[in-house]
């Protein structure tokens, strides 16, 4: 096999491979006569088919499998023998493909860059210390009482946060205008649901009563006829209702899986999972603050190959979030690649800086981490330990969670390094403003 590399232009490489026309011929011969072994054609007995007829009729199918398979063996090969690592699938182009010559063939392809890893003493980590306390489990019930609430009709006049029910027509000039018109619709006063005005002008209505509102649509509307248009709304209030938060009970407790144990058990499990929340949003925020360093001061030539799969890679997640893989549409115009080039750029560039201190650096997966992180995750099921099997049954999944183990162990990594400042921070501070980011 002769083999010639060529730098095109930075991570591109040029790969020109020949394979002598014996080799081909020798596993083309080979495979016809396994072949001549058991096909059957009329007028001949089963393996009695002699190799002119074989070849006549399946010489072009076999040549074409075997020259298949040889450019995918002889490409790995040639890599290996020049020791470049491919980023991504090769680009093949035939130059020589002819029966009685020599097979070759240009293979063009990316190959991973060198990374030169800097120092990580200059690092400045912020490390937020944080616990929850009987005010944040008292808050966090009410939360999960409001999440809970239900409505209850009353007789008196609508307010901020009540619901209405209504029905209004909307006019513009005095014509009715797609869209602007629905009958018995509920609405919660103060939820910015509707065009501004619209809540605040049913405020002080009572059932049975009627109002004309006067209202202008915003300039960024979506509808482009109706952007800045002066409109009328003419509303009937149907009924008032008023949030009823549910009562802290046998039967509130049992929505949230506690069956016994009653308020101070509801409020030992509340706690657990705002404790296992909060070491979460820990952990990612100093995360976080460590990927972004690493950034920050390494900036590796990003190989177009990766970045495209990653592309691909956030597009296929986005569409099954929606729901939209079988789909009849153009995927691609509705989700372009741009949507997902800076994320993906980001996802790549980390992936490359994070491999090599893996490697220059030998961190190996630590088992135990990866059991903690499984069993956190389990013990948010009914039956725990079955949930940890199923992960250690499961070899894909539980790769995930080593690769999250080992980026876990790099962050720790970078952190013996970096200068880290202990922060004293509340409940919300810390999980907030991971909710809001």
């Amino acid at each position: 096999m002769q083999v010639s590399i060529e730098t095109t232009s930075g991570l591109e490489r040029r790969l020109t491979v020949g394979v002598p026309a014996a080799e081909v011929d020798s596993e083309v011969q080979k495979r016809l006569q396994q072949a001549a072994q058991n096909i059957r054609i009329n007028g001949f007995r089963k393996g009695k088919v002699p190799m002119k007829v074989v070849r006549q009729r399946y010489g072009a199918g076999v040549r074409q499998e075997v020259l298949g398979e040889l450019i995918n063996r002889s490409f790995y090969e040639a890599v290996s023998k020049e020791q470049v690592k491919p980023a991504g699938q090769p680009s093949i182009e035939p130059k020589q493909f002819e029966e009685g010559k020599d097979l070759e063939y240009v293979a063009t392809f990316e190959v991973y860059p060198s990374v030169e890893l800097g120092d990580f003493s200059g690092f400045e980590i912020t490390r937020y210390k944080a616990d929850v306390s009987a005010e944040d489990v008292d808050k966090m019930i009410d939360v999960l009482r409001e999440h809970q609430a239900g409505w209850k009709e009353v007789d008196r006049a609508a307010q901020d946060g009540d619901q209405v029910n209504i029905d209004f027509v909307g006019t513009r000039d005095g014509v009715e205008f797609e869209g602007g018109s629905a009958k018995g619709q509920n609405l919660v006063l103060g939820s910015g649901s509707m065009i501004p005005g619209f809540e605040a002008g049913i405020e002080g209505l009572k059932a049975g009563e009627e109002k004309t509102l006067e209202l202008t649509f915003p300039e960024d509307y979506q509808a482009e006829d109706l952007r800045g248009a002066k409109v009328e709304f003419k509303v009937t209030v149907n009924a008032v209702s008023e949030k009823e938060l549910p009562e802290l009970d046998k039967e509130f407790y049992a929505k949230f899986g506690v069956e016994k144990g009653g308020k101070p058990q509801f409020r030992k499990e509340v706690k657990a999972n705002m404790t296992r929340e909060l070491k979460n949003a820990v952990r990612n925020k100093v995360k976080t603050q460590v990927m972004d360093a690493l950034l920050e001061s390494h900036k590796p030539d990003l190989p177009k190959a990766l970045v495209d799969s990653e592309i691909e890679t956030l597009r296929q997640q986005m569409l099954q979030r929606f729901g939209g893989q079988q789909q009849n549409f153009d995927v691609k115009s509705l989700l372009p690649d741009n949507m997902f080039e800076e994320e993906a750029q980001r996802r790549v560039a980390l992936g490359l800086v994070v491999g090599e201190i893996v490697k220059q650096h030998d961190i190996k997966v630590d088992s135990d981490r990866v059991r903690e992180l499984v069993e956190e995750m389990a013990s948010t099921y009914e039956e725990p330990e079955a949930v940890v099997n199923y992960y250690y049954e499961n070899r894909q999944l539980l790769a995930s969670v080593e690769s999250a183990a080992l980026e876990d162990q790099v962050v720790d990594f970078v952190l013996d390094k970096a200068k880290v400042t202990d922060e004293s921070a509340s409940y919300d501070d810390v999980v907030g403003s991971q909710k809001q980011s």
